[in-house]
């Protein structure tokens, strides 16, 4: 039986070139106080023994962990992961949080937090101590969430804040970087509106997330800009399917319903799609329908949903590029309010079958 080979340390490098485990460690991490022929010499050992660096290689020097925090809600994330309902959402973040991280020698730790939890505060402080993370990536709703933000702050911990959209002069600014969740609404309203649609309805999300009002406000600008009331097309849901389902009968069953419907999710377009059969309605021909997200579920609908395209993987790449620039200048101490402009990322529209000429 062919023996297990034994895996390579950093020990192994400093014994072959003949230097400290602390050099070896500065080679690594590509710091500047080592000279030219003794960086030389551990990158030839590294090379000969095929060492691959650890984090716990990576983090001897005690200046960085190399690791990025990302926080995601733990309700909503759980419960959909359950009903294996998953939304792409997480997915794509992963995604693009994980190989931004690979690129710069980092690794992406995701942890799920409570919103609602009266012990946010322990939870994460409990978190930073084990892990003493660069950076930590917030995605809504802890975006705006001043526990959180106060918490990362008191233990210096820079963050950036996915789907904020504005500097808050109560709270700790940080890194903000957003996709642009007001232009997505306006784009899904003017589309409707270039097909002749007037009573345009929009289905919102839950008031805690602020990117829910940029929504409404975009489609209520297309409406006023187009000379058209808004008045009676607004409903609200919680980005689950039955609140869309509850959301898309009351738009449909009143008394002069609308022609078209923008959805604030997936979920929520799905069931507005489900609402529209039940009570006769084609798609397209007799309510148009459009969706924000755009995951991979809505291409294989009939009629497959015209969506807006949100950036996740781009956007959360973005925050991760960021907050490891921040690391490695020491003036930029984005936790305590000197922050960067926020950063905007461009939505895309893809156009399907389930948008046509208003009856």
């Amino acid at each position: 039986m062919a023996r297990r080979r034994q895996a390579v340390t950093i020990k192994h490098v400093a014994a072959d070139a003949g230097v400290s485990l602390q050099t070896v460690s500065r080679v690594i991490n590509n710091e500047a106080n080592v000279r030219p022929e003794m960086r030389e010499k551990v990158k030839a050992s590294i090379e000969k023994l095929g060492y691959v660096p650890s984090i716990a290689a990576q983090r001897m020097s005690g200046s960085r962990s190399y690791l990025i925090l990302a926080l995601n809600d733990r309700e909503r994330t759980i419960a959909d992961w359950r009903a294996r309902q998953g939304t792409d959402w997480v997915d794509q973040m992963l995604l693009g949080g994980m190989l931004e991280c690979a690129k710069h020698g980092y690794r992406l730790i995701f942890e799920l937090v409570d919103t609602h939890n009266d012990h946010v505060e322990r939870e994460l402080g409990a978190a930073i101590a084990a892990l003493q993370p660069d950076g930590a990536i917030l995605t809504p709703p802890h975006s705006d969430n001043p526990k959180i933000l106060e918490t990362l702050a008191h233990h210096r911990i820079p963050f950036a804040r996915i789907g904020a959209q504005a500097h808050d002069p109560r709270l700790p600014d940080g890194i903000i970087v957003s996709m642009d969740d007001e232009g997505g609404a306006r784009m899904a309203t003017r589309h409707l509106l270039d097909l002749g649609h007037r009573r345009i309805g929009f289905i919102a999300g839950p008031k805690e997330y602020r990117l829910v009002g940029l929504r409404i406000a975009g489609w209520r600008a297309e409406m006023e800009a187009a000379g058209l009331s808004a008045e009676g097309l607004l409903e609200a849901g919680d980005f689950t399917y039955d609140s869309g389902a509850r959301a898309a009968r009351a738009l449909l069953q009143r008394h002069e319903p609308p022609t078209a419907i923008i959805a604030s999710n997936d979920q929520m377009a799905l069931a507005t799609a489900d609402v529209a059969a039940e009570l006769g309605l084609a798609i397209p021909e007799q309510l148009s329908l459009v969706s924000f997200d755009n995951t991979p579920l809505v291409r294989f609908t009939r009629p497959a949903l015209t969506a807006v395209d949100q950036p996740i993987a781009e956007t959360t790449a973005m925050a991760v590029r960021m907050l490891i620039e921040a690391q490695r200048d020491k003036g930029a101490v984005l936790s305590e309010g000197t922050s960067a402009e926020p950063v905007i990322m461009p939505v895309g529209f893809q156009v399907r079958g389930s948008t046509g000429p208003a009856a």
